[in-house]
Protein backbone atom coordinates (compact mmCIF):
# COMPACT_ATOMS: atom_id res chain seq x y z
CA UNK A 1 0.00 0.00 0.00
CA UNK A 2 1.26 3.46 -1.27
CA UNK A 3 2.10 6.26 1.07
CA UNK A 4 -0.46 8.36 0.85
CA UNK A 5 -3.26 5.39 0.58
CA UNK A 6 -4.99 4.96 4.09
CA UNK A 7 -5.81 1.63 5.35
CA UNK A 8 -9.19 0.63 5.20
CA UNK A 9 -8.44 -0.56 9.16
CA UNK A 10 -7.87 2.67 10.30
CA UNK A 11 -11.00 3.61 8.93
CA UNK A 12 -12.65 0.71 10.56
CA UNK A 13 -11.29 2.26 13.67
CA UNK A 14 -12.88 5.45 13.39
CA UNK A 15 -15.98 4.19 12.23
CA UNK A 16 -16.78 1.23 14.91
CA UNK A 17 -16.28 3.54 18.25
CA UNK A 18 -16.20 7.08 16.60
CA UNK A 19 -19.12 7.61 15.45
CA UNK A 20 -20.83 6.35 18.67
CA UNK A 21 -20.77 10.41 19.31
CA UNK A 22 -22.84 10.33 17.60
CA UNK A 23 -25.62 8.26 19.08
CA UNK A 24 -25.03 10.30 21.99
CA UNK A 25 -25.88 13.35 20.52
CA UNK A 26 -22.14 15.01 21.29
CA UNK A 27 -20.64 15.30 17.18
CA UNK A 28 -22.03 17.89 15.87
CA UNK A 29 -24.62 17.41 13.19
CA UNK A 30 -22.67 19.44 10.42
CA UNK A 31 -19.37 17.84 10.47
CA UNK A 32 -19.25 16.07 7.64
CA UNK A 33 -21.82 18.94 5.88
CA UNK A 34 -20.41 21.21 3.24
CA UNK A 35 -22.25 24.13 1.16
CA UNK A 36 -24.12 22.23 -1.80
CA UNK A 37 -25.75 23.59 -4.62
CA UNK A 38 -29.53 22.75 -5.29
CA UNK A 39 -30.28 19.15 -7.31
CA UNK A 40 -32.37 19.80 -10.65
CA UNK A 41 -35.23 17.15 -9.29
CA UNK A 42 -37.25 16.54 -11.82
CA UNK A 43 -35.91 17.10 -15.98
CA UNK A 44 -37.80 18.98 -18.36
CA UNK A 45 -38.58 15.80 -20.14
CA UNK A 46 -40.93 14.47 -17.93
CA UNK A 47 -42.02 17.06 -16.86
CA UNK A 48 -43.85 17.53 -20.51
CA UNK A 49 -45.36 14.27 -20.07
CA UNK A 50 -47.17 15.86 -16.42
CA UNK A 51 -50.65 17.42 -16.56
CA UNK A 52 -50.48 20.51 -14.83
CA UNK A 53 -52.04 21.01 -11.66
CA UNK A 54 -55.85 22.65 -11.59
CA UNK A 55 -56.21 20.29 -14.99
CA UNK A 56 -59.61 17.87 -15.31
CA UNK A 57 -58.11 14.98 -16.02
CA UNK A 58 -58.13 12.33 -12.82
CA UNK A 59 -55.24 10.83 -10.64
CA UNK A 60 -55.59 7.69 -12.25
CA UNK A 61 -54.43 9.18 -15.74
CA UNK A 62 -51.67 11.20 -14.15
CA UNK A 63 -50.54 7.83 -12.83
CA UNK A 64 -50.90 6.30 -16.50
CA UNK A 65 -49.06 9.17 -17.36
CA UNK A 66 -45.94 8.76 -15.23
CA UNK A 67 -46.13 4.96 -15.62
CA UNK A 68 -45.35 5.41 -19.24
CA UNK A 69 -42.44 8.03 -18.87
CA UNK A 70 -41.21 5.56 -15.75
CA UNK A 71 -41.48 1.78 -17.30
CA UNK A 72 -42.07 2.84 -21.36
CA UNK A 73 -45.25 0.90 -21.40
CA UNK A 74 -47.95 0.97 -24.16
CA UNK A 75 -49.87 3.96 -24.71
CA UNK A 76 -49.52 7.82 -24.99
CA UNK A 77 -50.81 8.93 -21.67
CA UNK A 78 -54.07 10.85 -21.15
CA UNK A 79 -55.42 13.52 -23.85
CA UNK A 80 -55.33 16.67 -23.28
CA UNK A 81 -58.64 18.18 -22.73
CA UNK A 82 -59.74 21.62 -23.70
CA UNK A 83 -60.36 23.10 -19.98
CA UNK A 84 -64.13 24.31 -20.13
CA UNK A 85 -65.39 26.85 -18.52
CA UNK A 86 -66.32 27.11 -14.77
CA UNK A 87 -70.03 26.06 -13.97
CA UNK A 88 -71.04 27.18 -10.55
CA UNK A 89 -73.34 24.40 -10.20
CA UNK A 90 -70.62 21.45 -10.09
CA UNK A 91 -67.62 21.56 -7.03
CA UNK A 92 -64.39 22.38 -8.54
CA UNK A 93 -62.18 19.60 -9.93
CA UNK A 94 -59.95 18.37 -6.97
CA UNK A 95 -55.94 18.84 -6.94
CA UNK A 96 -53.78 16.52 -8.54
CA UNK A 97 -51.49 14.81 -6.35
CA UNK A 98 -48.55 16.33 -5.27
CA UNK A 99 -45.41 14.51 -7.22
CA UNK A 100 -42.47 13.19 -4.12
CA UNK A 101 -39.42 13.62 -6.78
CA UNK A 102 -35.70 12.61 -5.43
CA UNK A 103 -33.29 12.07 -7.50
CA UNK A 104 -29.12 12.45 -7.73
CA UNK A 105 -28.57 13.29 -11.31
CA UNK A 106 -30.80 15.31 -13.94
CA UNK A 107 -31.15 11.92 -15.56
CA UNK A 108 -33.23 10.27 -13.45
CA UNK A 109 -36.86 10.34 -13.45
CA UNK A 110 -39.09 11.50 -10.78
CA UNK A 111 -40.73 9.45 -8.01
CA UNK A 112 -44.58 9.44 -8.50
CA UNK A 113 -46.68 8.86 -4.45
CA UNK A 114 -48.95 6.64 -6.33
CA UNK A 115 -48.81 3.24 -5.32
CA UNK A 116 -51.02 1.41 -6.81
CA UNK A 117 -49.68 2.44 -10.11
CA UNK A 118 -46.05 1.73 -9.08
CA UNK A 119 -45.96 -0.96 -6.82
CA UNK A 120 -47.90 -3.82 -9.58
CA UNK A 121 -46.49 -7.63 -9.08
CA UNK A 122 -43.69 -7.32 -11.84
CA UNK A 123 -42.47 -10.68 -12.88
CA UNK A 124 -39.88 -12.72 -11.74
CA UNK A 125 -36.68 -11.73 -13.00
CA UNK A 126 -35.48 -15.77 -13.59
CA UNK A 127 -38.82 -16.47 -15.50
CA UNK A 128 -38.20 -13.17 -17.97
CA UNK A 129 -36.52 -14.50 -21.24
CA UNK A 130 -33.35 -13.22 -21.22
CA UNK A 131 -33.28 -9.90 -23.52
CA UNK A 132 -36.24 -8.76 -21.40
CA UNK A 133 -34.24 -9.02 -18.11
CA UNK A 134 -32.06 -5.69 -17.74
CA UNK A 135 -35.53 -3.44 -18.76
CA UNK A 136 -37.69 -5.64 -16.15
CA UNK A 137 -34.51 -5.44 -13.56
CA UNK A 138 -34.34 -1.13 -14.41
CA UNK A 139 -37.80 -1.23 -14.04
CA UNK A 140 -38.09 -3.36 -10.32
CA UNK A 141 -35.11 -0.65 -9.15
CA UNK A 142 -37.35 2.20 -10.22
CA UNK A 143 -40.14 0.74 -8.48
CA UNK A 144 -38.15 0.46 -5.08
CA UNK A 145 -37.50 4.13 -5.23
CA UNK A 146 -41.21 4.65 -3.66
CA UNK A 147 -40.96 5.50 0.05
CA UNK A 148 -43.33 4.56 2.76
CA UNK A 149 -43.96 5.85 6.22
CA UNK A 150 -42.65 3.43 9.22
CA UNK A 151 -43.16 5.86 11.88
CA UNK A 152 -45.95 8.07 11.80
CA UNK A 153 -48.26 4.93 10.33
CA UNK A 154 -46.46 1.41 10.61
CA UNK A 155 -49.52 -0.70 10.02
CA UNK A 156 -50.25 1.48 6.33
CA UNK A 157 -49.73 0.19 3.08
CA UNK A 158 -48.76 -3.12 4.17
CA UNK A 159 -49.50 -5.01 1.00
CA UNK A 160 -46.88 -2.35 -1.08
CA UNK A 161 -44.63 -2.33 1.35
CA UNK A 162 -44.40 -6.33 0.91
CA UNK A 163 -44.23 -5.74 -2.54
CA UNK A 164 -41.26 -3.45 -2.39
CA UNK A 165 -39.30 -5.91 0.44
CA UNK A 166 -40.14 -8.88 -1.93
CA UNK A 167 -38.53 -6.63 -4.80
CA UNK A 168 -35.40 -6.13 -3.30
CA UNK A 169 -34.91 -9.58 -2.02
CA UNK A 170 -35.06 -10.87 -5.36
CA UNK A 171 -32.78 -8.25 -6.85
CA UNK A 172 -30.63 -9.35 -4.21
CA UNK A 173 -30.83 -13.25 -5.40
CA UNK A 174 -30.54 -12.06 -8.90
CA UNK A 175 -26.98 -10.05 -8.80
CA UNK A 176 -25.60 -12.73 -5.94
CA UNK A 177 -26.32 -16.10 -8.87
CA UNK A 178 -26.39 -14.85 -12.37
CA UNK A 179 -23.81 -13.29 -13.95
CA UNK A 180 -23.62 -10.88 -16.78
CA UNK A 181 -26.76 -8.51 -15.16
CA UNK A 182 -24.95 -4.98 -14.30
CA UNK A 183 -25.42 -3.72 -17.48
CA UNK A 184 -24.18 -0.09 -18.59
CA UNK A 185 -27.97 0.99 -17.82
CA UNK A 186 -28.34 -0.53 -14.59
CA UNK A 187 -25.66 1.74 -12.82
CA UNK A 188 -27.41 4.97 -12.93
CA UNK A 189 -30.58 3.10 -11.55
CA UNK A 190 -29.00 1.36 -8.83
CA UNK A 191 -27.33 4.51 -7.53
CA UNK A 192 -30.36 6.64 -7.70
CA UNK A 193 -32.23 3.72 -6.07
CA UNK A 194 -29.46 3.97 -3.20
CA UNK A 195 -29.94 7.44 -2.89
CA UNK A 196 -33.48 8.08 -3.16
CA UNK A 197 -33.89 5.34 -0.17
CA UNK A 198 -31.25 6.45 1.93
CA UNK A 199 -30.22 10.37 1.87
CA UNK A 200 -32.59 11.63 3.88
CA UNK A 201 -32.83 14.04 6.69
CA UNK A 202 -31.98 12.41 9.93
CA UNK A 203 -34.29 12.71 13.00
CA UNK A 204 -32.30 14.57 15.76
CA UNK A 205 -30.79 13.14 18.24
CA UNK A 206 -32.76 11.62 21.20
CA UNK A 207 -30.52 12.55 23.98
CA UNK A 208 -28.07 15.95 22.91
CA UNK A 209 -27.54 17.04 26.05
CA UNK A 210 -27.51 14.31 28.63
CA UNK A 211 -24.84 12.17 30.31
CA UNK A 212 -22.29 9.96 28.14
CA UNK A 213 -23.91 7.74 25.90
CA UNK A 214 -23.24 3.70 27.22
CA UNK A 215 -23.18 1.24 24.18
CA UNK A 216 -23.60 -1.43 27.28
CA UNK A 217 -26.39 0.02 28.94
CA UNK A 218 -28.05 2.55 26.79
CA UNK A 219 -30.57 1.84 24.26
CA UNK A 220 -30.03 3.46 20.70
CA UNK A 221 -32.81 4.34 18.81
CA UNK A 222 -33.28 2.29 15.95
CA UNK A 223 -34.27 3.45 12.33
CA UNK A 224 -38.22 2.38 11.72
CA UNK A 225 -37.38 1.94 7.91
CA UNK A 226 -35.21 -0.48 8.80
CA UNK A 227 -36.74 -4.06 6.87
CA UNK A 228 -36.27 -1.76 3.56
CA UNK A 229 -33.50 -0.25 4.16
CA UNK A 230 -31.46 -3.43 5.56
CA UNK A 231 -31.82 -5.00 1.97
CA UNK A 232 -31.02 -1.50 -0.20
CA UNK A 233 -27.63 -1.63 1.60
CA UNK A 234 -27.41 -5.18 0.59
CA UNK A 235 -28.34 -5.09 -2.92
CA UNK A 236 -25.73 -2.09 -3.34
CA UNK A 237 -23.30 -4.17 -1.41
CA UNK A 238 -23.45 -7.02 -3.95
CA UNK A 239 -23.39 -4.94 -6.93
CA UNK A 240 -19.97 -3.36 -5.53
CA UNK A 241 -18.99 -6.63 -4.90
CA UNK A 242 -20.17 -8.62 -7.87
CA UNK A 243 -16.85 -9.74 -10.27
CA UNK A 244 -19.11 -7.96 -13.28
CA UNK A 245 -18.79 -4.24 -11.53
CA UNK A 246 -16.66 -1.70 -13.54
CA UNK A 247 -15.57 1.45 -11.22
CA UNK A 248 -14.95 3.41 -14.33
CA UNK A 249 -18.28 3.48 -15.48
CA UNK A 250 -19.79 3.95 -11.58
CA UNK A 251 -17.25 6.89 -11.29
CA UNK A 252 -19.80 8.92 -13.50
CA UNK A 253 -22.86 8.58 -10.67
CA UNK A 254 -20.43 7.74 -7.43
CA UNK A 255 -19.10 10.94 -7.18
CA UNK A 256 -17.75 13.44 -4.47
CA UNK A 257 -20.91 14.35 -4.09
CA UNK A 258 -22.87 10.52 -3.30
CA UNK A 259 -19.63 10.42 -0.70
CA UNK A 260 -20.30 13.70 1.12
CA UNK A 261 -23.96 12.47 1.74
CA UNK A 262 -22.84 8.95 2.63
CA UNK A 263 -20.85 10.13 5.59
CA UNK A 264 -23.84 12.62 6.73
CA UNK A 265 -25.61 9.40 7.42
CA UNK A 266 -23.10 8.45 10.14
CA UNK A 267 -24.83 10.21 12.08
CA UNK A 268 -28.27 8.19 12.52
CA UNK A 269 -28.35 6.41 16.32
CA UNK A 270 -29.05 3.03 14.58
CA UNK A 271 -25.88 1.03 15.12
CA UNK A 272 -27.24 -1.52 12.08
CA UNK A 273 -27.02 1.31 9.39
CA UNK A 274 -23.66 2.50 11.00
CA UNK A 275 -22.34 -1.13 10.36
CA UNK A 276 -23.52 -1.10 6.79
CA UNK A 277 -22.21 2.62 6.33
CA UNK A 278 -19.12 1.21 7.44
CA UNK A 279 -18.58 -1.53 4.71
CA UNK A 280 -19.60 0.02 2.27
CA UNK A 281 -17.52 3.04 2.99
CA UNK A 282 -14.97 0.44 2.88
CA UNK A 283 -16.41 -1.38 -0.76
CA UNK A 284 -15.87 2.31 -1.82
CA UNK A 285 -12.32 3.38 -0.49
CA UNK A 286 -11.23 -0.12 -2.22
CA UNK A 287 -12.93 0.22 -5.48
CA UNK A 288 -12.64 4.02 -6.21
CA UNK A 289 -8.98 5.39 -5.94
CA UNK A 290 -10.18 8.73 -7.20
CA UNK A 291 -11.79 9.16 -4.38
CA UNK A 292 -9.74 7.56 -1.54
CA UNK A 293 -7.72 11.34 -1.36
CA UNK A 294 -11.42 13.38 -0.55
CA UNK A 295 -12.32 10.29 1.77
CA UNK A 296 -9.23 10.84 3.79
CA UNK A 297 -9.96 15.23 3.69
CA UNK A 298 -13.23 14.40 5.45
CA UNK A 299 -12.27 12.18 7.83
CA UNK A 300 -9.23 14.83 8.67
CA UNK A 301 -12.19 17.28 9.36
CA UNK A 302 -13.83 15.33 11.75
CA UNK A 303 -11.75 13.38 14.04
CA UNK A 304 -9.73 15.96 16.16
CA UNK A 305 -12.76 17.88 17.00
CA UNK A 306 -14.15 14.16 18.32
CA UNK A 307 -11.75 14.54 20.99
CA UNK A 308 -14.41 17.29 22.45
CA UNK A 309 -17.12 14.98 23.11
CA UNK A 310 -18.77 13.92 26.20
CA UNK A 311 -18.98 10.04 25.54
CA UNK A 312 -14.91 10.02 24.31
CA UNK A 313 -14.70 7.02 26.37
CA UNK A 314 -17.10 5.01 24.48
CA UNK A 315 -14.71 5.36 21.47
CA UNK A 316 -11.21 6.75 22.44
CA UNK A 317 -9.19 3.85 21.59
CA UNK A 318 -10.46 3.35 18.40
CA UNK A 319 -10.07 7.34 17.81
CA UNK A 320 -6.27 6.84 19.17
CA UNK A 321 -5.84 4.30 17.14
CA UNK A 322 -7.02 6.09 13.74
CA UNK A 323 -5.01 9.18 14.80
CA UNK A 324 -1.99 6.75 15.17
CA UNK A 325 -2.85 5.40 11.59
CA UNK A 326 -2.74 8.98 10.00
CA UNK A 327 0.46 10.28 11.62
CA UNK A 328 2.26 6.74 10.63
CA UNK A 329 0.91 7.77 6.94
CA UNK A 330 2.18 11.08 7.01
CA UNK A 331 4.30 12.44 9.82
CA UNK A 332 4.26 16.05 8.87
CA UNK A 333 0.48 15.63 10.51
CA UNK A 334 2.33 15.43 13.98
CA UNK A 335 2.74 18.91 15.01
CA UNK A 336 -0.93 20.10 14.14
CA UNK A 337 -2.22 16.73 15.40
CA UNK A 338 -0.85 17.43 18.88
CA UNK A 339 -1.27 21.42 19.09
CA UNK A 340 -4.81 20.28 18.86
CA UNK A 341 -4.83 18.03 21.67
CA UNK A 342 -2.99 20.53 23.78
CA UNK A 343 -5.99 22.98 22.64
CA UNK A 344 -8.84 20.34 23.88
CA UNK A 345 -6.99 19.22 26.91
CA UNK A 346 -9.38 18.57 29.61
CA UNK A 347 -9.11 20.85 32.45
CA UNK A 348 -11.60 19.37 34.93
CA UNK A 349 -12.64 15.88 33.71
CA UNK A 350 -9.95 13.54 35.10
CA UNK A 351 -10.65 10.39 33.49
CA UNK A 352 -10.82 12.16 30.38
CA UNK A 353 -7.38 13.80 30.63
CA UNK A 354 -5.91 10.18 31.32
CA UNK A 355 -7.38 9.08 28.19
CA UNK A 356 -5.68 11.75 26.11
CA UNK A 357 -2.14 10.93 28.10
CA UNK A 358 -2.76 7.14 26.94
CA UNK A 359 -3.30 8.99 23.42
CA UNK A 360 -0.37 11.41 23.58
CA UNK A 361 1.71 8.33 24.43
CA UNK A 362 0.92 6.22 21.54
CA UNK A 363 1.87 9.25 19.19
CA UNK A 364 5.17 10.26 21.12
CA UNK A 365 5.77 6.10 20.05
CA UNK A 366 5.47 6.70 16.25
CA UNK A 367 6.97 10.26 16.62
CA UNK A 368 9.83 11.37 14.80
CA UNK A 369 12.69 13.60 15.88
CA UNK A 370 12.56 16.32 13.98
CA UNK A 371 8.82 16.74 14.58
CA UNK A 372 9.72 15.92 18.62
CA UNK A 373 11.63 18.74 18.55
CA UNK A 374 8.89 21.01 17.36
CA UNK A 375 6.30 20.44 20.10
CA UNK A 376 8.43 19.60 22.94
CA UNK A 377 8.18 22.89 24.35
CA UNK A 378 4.33 22.63 24.52
CA UNK A 379 3.88 19.04 25.13
CA UNK A 380 5.96 19.25 28.24
CA UNK A 381 4.34 22.16 30.11
CA UNK A 382 1.66 20.32 29.88
CA UNK A 383 2.90 17.20 31.31
CA UNK A 384 4.39 19.28 33.80
CA UNK A 385 0.86 20.61 35.01
CA UNK A 386 -0.17 16.82 34.76
CA UNK A 387 2.86 15.39 37.18
CA UNK A 388 1.77 18.29 39.50
CA UNK A 389 -2.29 17.52 39.27
CA UNK A 390 -4.25 16.48 42.85
CA UNK A 391 -5.93 13.25 41.27
CA UNK A 392 -3.24 10.51 41.65
CA UNK A 393 -4.16 8.97 38.15
CA UNK A 394 -3.37 11.74 36.37
CA UNK A 395 -0.23 12.33 37.88
CA UNK A 396 0.28 8.25 37.75
CA UNK A 397 -0.29 8.37 34.00
CA UNK A 398 2.04 11.32 33.30
CA UNK A 399 5.05 9.52 35.50
CA UNK A 400 5.28 7.03 33.88
CA UNK A 401 6.30 8.72 30.59
CA UNK A 402 9.77 8.01 32.38
CA UNK A 403 9.16 4.60 31.44
CA UNK A 404 8.95 4.47 27.94
CA UNK A 405 12.86 3.37 26.31
CA UNK A 406 12.13 5.39 22.75
CA UNK A 407 10.25 8.67 24.85
CA UNK A 408 13.05 8.75 27.77
CA UNK A 409 15.77 8.32 24.06
CA UNK A 410 13.79 11.56 23.07
CA UNK A 411 13.99 13.24 26.04
CA UNK A 412 17.48 12.25 26.64
CA UNK A 413 18.71 14.19 23.57
CA UNK A 414 17.00 17.42 24.49
CA UNK A 415 17.67 17.14 27.78
CA UNK A 416 18.37 20.98 28.03
CA UNK A 417 15.33 21.88 27.03
CA UNK A 418 13.28 19.62 28.92
CA UNK A 419 14.90 19.30 31.96
CA UNK A 420 14.41 22.94 32.77
CA UNK A 421 10.60 22.39 32.06
CA UNK A 422 9.78 19.43 34.12
CA UNK A 423 12.06 19.88 37.14
CA UNK A 424 9.98 22.46 39.67
CA UNK A 425 7.40 20.00 38.69
CA UNK A 426 9.08 16.90 40.17
CA UNK A 427 11.14 18.64 42.61
CA UNK A 428 7.99 20.15 44.33
CA UNK A 429 5.62 17.08 44.24
CA UNK A 430 8.84 15.10 46.29
CA UNK A 431 7.17 17.32 49.56
CA UNK A 432 3.94 18.19 48.93
CA UNK A 433 2.33 15.74 46.94
CA UNK A 434 -0.41 13.67 49.16
CA UNK A 435 0.40 9.79 47.44
CA UNK A 436 2.81 8.21 48.48
CA UNK A 437 2.98 6.11 45.36
CA UNK A 438 3.39 9.34 43.46
CA UNK A 439 6.62 10.60 45.07
CA UNK A 440 8.24 6.67 44.23
CA UNK A 441 7.65 7.21 40.73
CA UNK A 442 8.83 11.18 41.04
CA UNK A 443 12.05 10.26 42.39
CA UNK A 444 12.25 7.64 39.82
CA UNK A 445 12.31 10.44 37.19
CA UNK A 446 14.71 12.71 38.86
CA UNK A 447 16.99 9.59 39.15
CA UNK A 448 16.62 9.05 35.67
CA UNK A 449 17.42 12.87 34.76
CA UNK A 450 20.07 12.75 37.56
CA UNK A 451 21.35 10.00 35.38
CA UNK A 452 21.42 11.71 32.21
CA UNK A 453 22.71 14.45 32.68
CA UNK A 454 24.51 15.60 36.29
CA UNK A 455 25.89 18.34 35.29
CA UNK A 456 22.38 19.97 33.98
CA UNK A 457 20.48 18.37 37.21
CA UNK A 458 22.83 20.71 39.48
CA UNK A 459 22.67 23.70 37.25
CA UNK A 460 18.33 23.25 37.67
CA UNK A 461 18.40 22.24 41.30
CA UNK A 462 20.55 26.07 41.76
CA UNK A 463 18.05 28.06 39.41
CA UNK A 464 15.05 26.21 41.13
CA UNK A 465 16.71 27.16 44.76
CA UNK A 466 17.27 30.69 43.66
CA UNK A 467 13.59 31.10 42.60
CA UNK A 468 12.29 29.83 45.59
CA UNK A 469 14.70 32.40 47.78
CA UNK A 470 13.19 35.58 45.39
CA UNK A 471 9.42 33.93 46.05
CA UNK A 472 10.48 33.88 49.87
CA UNK A 473 11.87 37.45 49.65
CA UNK A 474 9.14 38.56 47.94
CA UNK A 475 6.36 37.03 50.61
CA UNK A 476 8.70 38.10 53.34
CA UNK A 477 8.64 41.87 51.96
CA UNK A 478 4.82 41.83 51.39
CA UNK A 479 4.66 40.69 55.38
CA UNK A 480 6.66 43.51 56.76
CA UNK A 481 4.57 46.12 54.67
CA UNK A 482 1.64 44.55 55.95
CA UNK A 483 3.02 44.37 59.80
CA UNK A 484 3.78 48.47 58.91
CA UNK A 485 -0.11 48.82 57.91
CA UNK A 486 -0.91 47.02 61.19
CA UNK A 487 0.57 49.36 63.26
CA UNK A 488 -0.48 52.18 61.60
CA UNK A 489 -3.85 50.94 61.98
CA UNK A 490 -3.47 50.08 65.61
CA UNK A 491 -2.19 53.62 66.82
CA UNK A 492 -5.89 55.55 65.47
CA UNK A 493 -7.70 55.45 68.41
CA UNK A 494 -11.35 54.91 66.58
CA UNK A 495 -9.88 52.06 65.32
CA UNK A 496 -10.73 48.48 66.54
CA UNK A 497 -8.72 45.54 67.87
CA UNK A 498 -6.80 44.20 64.92
CA UNK A 499 -6.57 40.70 64.28
CA UNK A 500 -3.14 40.00 63.14
CA UNK A 501 -1.97 37.11 60.63
CA UNK A 502 -1.43 34.17 62.61
CA UNK A 503 0.04 32.24 59.29
CA UNK A 504 3.50 31.71 58.99
CA UNK A 505 6.19 32.54 56.55
CA UNK A 506 6.80 29.59 53.90
CA UNK A 507 9.84 28.19 54.70
CA UNK A 508 12.53 27.37 52.09
CA UNK A 509 12.63 23.59 51.10
CA UNK A 510 16.10 21.63 51.90
CA UNK A 511 18.42 20.90 49.57
CA UNK A 512 18.38 16.60 49.99
CA UNK A 513 17.88 15.37 46.50
CA UNK A 514 20.65 13.29 46.53
CA UNK A 515 21.73 9.83 44.59
CA UNK A 516 21.64 7.80 47.39
CA UNK A 517 17.88 9.18 48.52
CA UNK A 518 16.71 9.02 45.04
CA UNK A 519 18.22 5.14 44.86
CA UNK A 520 15.67 4.48 48.20
CA UNK A 521 12.14 6.64 47.17
CA UNK A 522 12.44 4.80 43.91
CA UNK A 523 12.65 1.12 45.06
CA UNK A 524 8.28 1.88 46.20
CA UNK A 525 7.74 3.00 42.49
CA UNK A 526 8.96 0.04 40.90
CA UNK A 527 7.22 -1.89 43.10
CA UNK A 528 3.70 -0.17 41.63
CA UNK A 529 2.32 -2.03 38.32
CA UNK A 530 0.23 -0.04 36.22
CA UNK A 531 -2.82 -1.11 34.51
CA UNK A 532 -3.92 1.17 32.02
CA UNK A 533 -7.01 -0.98 30.45
CA UNK A 534 -8.74 -1.05 33.71
CA UNK A 535 -12.16 0.68 33.17
CA UNK A 536 -13.72 3.72 34.21
CA UNK A 537 -16.55 3.87 36.53
CA UNK A 538 -19.66 3.82 34.06
CA UNK A 539 -23.18 4.97 34.85
CA UNK A 540 -26.23 2.55 35.25
CA UNK A 541 -29.32 3.27 33.73
CA UNK A 542 -32.30 3.63 35.46
CA UNK A 543 -34.56 2.68 32.59
CA UNK A 544 -35.84 -0.99 32.24
CA UNK A 545 -34.56 -2.19 29.25
CA UNK A 546 -36.68 -2.17 25.64
CA UNK A 547 -36.60 -6.22 24.64
CA UNK A 548 -37.38 -4.84 21.18
CA UNK A 549 -34.73 -2.99 20.75
CA UNK A 550 -32.61 -5.76 22.35
CA UNK A 551 -33.92 -8.55 20.20
CA UNK A 552 -33.39 -6.78 16.78
CA UNK A 553 -29.99 -5.58 17.77
CA UNK A 554 -29.22 -9.63 18.62
CA UNK A 555 -30.91 -10.58 15.17
CA UNK A 556 -28.86 -7.86 13.20
CA UNK A 557 -26.73 -9.71 10.82
CA UNK A 558 -23.41 -7.89 10.14
CA UNK A 559 -22.66 -6.87 6.14
CA UNK A 560 -19.20 -8.90 6.42
CA UNK A 561 -19.71 -12.06 6.46
CA UNK A 562 -21.99 -12.23 3.71
CA UNK A 563 -19.67 -10.42 1.50
CA UNK A 564 -16.92 -13.42 -0.61
CA UNK A 565 -14.25 -10.55 -1.29
CA UNK A 566 -11.74 -9.40 1.45
CA UNK A 567 -12.11 -5.34 2.43
CA UNK A 568 -8.63 -4.67 1.14
CA UNK A 569 -8.64 -6.38 -2.42
CA UNK A 570 -7.97 -4.05 -4.36
CA UNK A 571 -5.79 -1.24 -2.58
Amino acid sequence: MSQDTLSLQAIDGLIKGGVNASAAGMLPSDSFRVDTPKQNFVPQRFLEKIPLRGRSESVSDVARAFRFALFGMEGQGPQQKAPSPPDARSPPPPPVNTVAAVAVSPERPPVLNDKESLMVQLPLLKDAPAAEREQLFVQKLRQCCLLFDFADEPLSDLKWKEVKRAALLEMVEYVTTQQEVITDAIYPEAVSMFATNLFRTLPPSSNPNGAEFDPEEDEPTLEAAWPHLQLVYELFLRLLESPEFQPNIAKKYIDQKFVLQLLELFDTEDPRERDFLKTTLHRIYGKFLVLRAYIRKQINNVLLPLHKAKSLSVYHPQLAYCVVQFLEKDPSLTQPVIRALLKYWPKTHSPKEVMFLNEMEEILDVIEPAEFQKIMDPLFRQLAQCVSSPHFQVAERALYYWNNEYIMSLISDNATHILPIMFPSLYCNTKTHWNKTIHGLVYNALKLFMEMNQKLFDECTQLYKQEKQKEWERLLQREEIWQKLEAKAAANPASRTILRSTEPLPELPPNDVTLPKLDSETIEARKQSYNASKPLLRKKSELPADTSTVKALIEHKRADPFLTTPPDADC
